[in-house]
């Protein structure tokens, strides 16, 4: 029987960090005194029924420790979207969320990078249309920048459309080739949108890689692109 996705062990094996929860967000703390840069992971939409709290997930586990290892805090947020209605709301909760972020003492609130994983790539367009001046750079790996066939959502929550609106905020998409067809083109379409408006964005490819690589497939590729996206995350806060 295979094991639920929930349960899957991460890639990489990063020594566990404090780990501190704090209404809907977890906080993965590194070493010594702060402030710190941080990176608010949020994960994919919708859950499926029944699923746990990702903040508990072995994955999101794994992604707070390595980047707590690098010095920075990482802050895993919970949010629920059962039903397509309710992406307006999940993005009120990632707000208020990157919002209680800044706030902590522990946190440098001027260097922060927002991380998207799978359907959570759907939030990526308010972000993208208002860039604030504290976001230090936008991340998505195997992230959903359209909706699905069939799915009909808020047109705020198309990120192809609001990507010319980025100016120079640095965008990093992590792409699994073997991910699912409709994902894989609305990362083509994002990146079409992002050089037809004369702005670049960085695509680090995972050629075997499925969707949900850095938990299923154990392989040195994954492993080596978890590790590049990292570095790529802990250069926009350094270099800030």
């Amino acid at each position: 029987m295979a094991t639920p996705f929930d349960r899957t062990p991460f890639v990489l094996s990063p020594p566990a960090a404090p780990v501190e929860r704090h209404l809907q967000v977890d906080l993965h703390l590194p070493a010594g005194d702060g402030p710190r840069p941080a990176v608010v992971l949020v994960h994919g939409a919708p859950l499926p029924p029944g699923a746990s709290d990702p903040r508990d997930w072995l994955l999101y586990r794994g992604y707070g420790a390595l980047l707590a290892e690098q010095g920075l805090v990482a802050a895993v947020v919970s949010y629920r979207v059962d039903e397509l209605t309710g992406f307006p709301a999940a993005a009120e909760d990632v707000a208020a969320a990157v919002a209680q972020v800044r706030a902590d003492p522990r946190v440098d609130a001027d260097r922060l990078v927002l991380w998207f994983f799978s359907g959570g790539g759907l939030l990526l367009g308010d972000w993208l249309r208002a860039a604030p001046s504290w976001l230090r750079g936008l991340v998505g790996t195997y992230p959903l920048l359209e909706p699905l066939p069939g799915w009909e959502v808020e047109a705020r929550f198309h990120p192809v459309d609001a990507v010319a609106s980025a100016g120079d905020l640095p965008i990093l998409l992590v792409r699994a080739g073997r991910d699912m067809p409709p994902v894989l083109a609305g990362i083509e379409a994002f990146t079409s949108a992002a050089a037809a408006s004369g702005r670049s964005v960085r695509v680090l490819d995972v050629p075997d890689g499925r969707h949900g690589f850095d938990a299923l497939d154990h392989t040195d590729q994954s492993r080596d692109a978890v590790r590049a996206a990292r570095d790529a995350v802990v250069a926009l806060l350094r270099d800030a």
